[in-house]
């Protein structure tokens, strides 16, 4: 128990490819843990899974744990360990102790653990060759260990007429448009900062049609991302709900992912003509998304905004969900919607409206789609040749 209230909420991993944060979750069961795929994306390793055990090789050294039971295997050899790995979804979490003990005593003359700053430091900084020139003298990687020239859609929820919600808690004027903008453009500034280009649906209070915002993720853009706020109706304990949720394009499953899509949509009733293209939908969409597998990606990403909000948003995690969004239909990359809060939550609607909670949001959504893009590119040989989540070369 003491474990749990004394661990960080991120562990900050220093290697070649620079400084990442991989967010820390208080397993109910587990204790804290951390994503092994993000742990991995950063200190450079493999996982393998079998039935019912999992192995990390790193450093030239095999680690295997057994989810659900504080068993672990180095090389062969048992070392005591006081937590358990887990799995949640289609992620392997690791226990904190993994990271702050296993590691350095395994691979000491690589890894250092700073338990004061919570830092994970891979010795061999220079093993890597981020940001060298290759013999075209082009920079192949950022500080950050991606390729140059992604591209980012962000769309900022509503405007102009659109008000979104009326935003029941917050400072009187303030709407669910403008949130959404400061929020996007916070997010931008986060990304470019990060290396990663950014394409605004908006930058001001004006109105962009639901089905016209997604054609902003053209053939060089690898993700959309829609930023929103939530609300619910008035009736017994509304007030009381908070949270964070992202969702991706499919038949929704829950009665309340069908309503947020709803309210959502709504926005419909403040444009023009009716969309007769003839390309809108979520039956044409899906069968797309089926065949270049952005419905997997998007997901994941999905996966990976919840997982780094967690680090600065102080409501519960309300998990990945599904629904018919209108917005994402017209998307031809993977997209993701993110409603970052209650407006009909008093504490919500206080850290939605703070700046300094702003920013902190703003970073780690910009942080989980770099880690998105850090992963793709591993999955498919760090996209020099097979390109990024949108189908386009990296590095290039």
């Amino acid at each position: 128990m003491l474990a749990s209230l004394l661990a960080p909420l991120v562990v900050l991993v220093q290697s070649a490819r620079g400084e990442a944060r991989v967010p820390v979750r208080l397993d109910p069961v587990a204790g804290p843990v951390l994503a092994a795929p993000l742990l991995l994306l950063h200190i450079g390793g493999r996982l393998t899974a079998g039935d019912g055990w999992a192995d990390l090789k790193i450093g030239g050294r095999t680690f295997r744990l057994y989810p659900g039971a504080p068993l672990l295997l180095v090389d062969g050899a048992v070392e005591p360990i006081a937590g358990t790995a887990v799995v949640r979804g289609d992620t392997l979490d690791l226990p904190l102790q993994f990271v702050s003990e296993i590691l350095p005593r395994a691979l000491g003359g690589r890894f250092r653990y700073d338990v004061r700053e919570a830092r994970l430091r891979d010795t061999r900084l220079q093993a890597v060759a981020v940001g060298a020139s290759g013999p075209s003298g082009v920079e192949s990687r950022l500080r950050n260990g991606l390729h140059p020239g992604h591209v980012i859609t962000l769309d900022a929820g509503h405007g102009g007429v659109d008000p979104g919600n009326p935003g029941l808690h917050f400072p009187r004027g303030i709407k669910e448009k403008h949130v959404t903008l400061s929020l996007t453009l916070l997010t931008r500034d986060e990304l470019r900062r990060r290396g990663v280009g950014v394409i605004m649906t908006r930058n001001s209070d004006t109105l962009i049609e639901l089905r016209h915002r997604g054609g902003f993720c053209r053939n060089d853009c690898d993700l959309f991302v829609s930023i929103h706020v939530n609300s619910l109706p008035r009736r017994a304990g509304f007030e009381r709900v908070r949270g964070f949720e992202t969702y991706f394009l499919a038949e929704a499953r829950t009665e309340d992912a069908a309503r947020v899509a709803r309210m959502e949509n709504e926005a419909i009733r403040f444009e023009g003509s009716p969309d007769r293209s003839g390309t809108g939908g979520l039956d044409f969409m899906f069968r797309d998304l089926q065949l270049n597998e952005h419905l997997r990606e998007s997901a994941r990403a999905a996966e990976l905004v919840q997982s780094f909000l967690q680090e600065s948003h102080t409501g519960p995690d309300l998990g990945v969900k599904q629904a018919n969004f209108t917005v994402l239909t017209t998307a031809r990359r993977p997209a993701i919607l993110i409603e970052a809060g209650f407006s009909t939550n008093r504490d919500d609607a206080r850290l939605l409206t703070s700046r300094t909670s702003q920013r902190n949001l703003a970073a780690s959504m910009a942080d989980a789609i770099v880690a998105y893009l850090l992963e793709y590119e591993r999955k498919v040989g760090d996209g020099a040749e097979s390109g990024g989540p949108g189908g386009r070369p990296r590095g290039r």
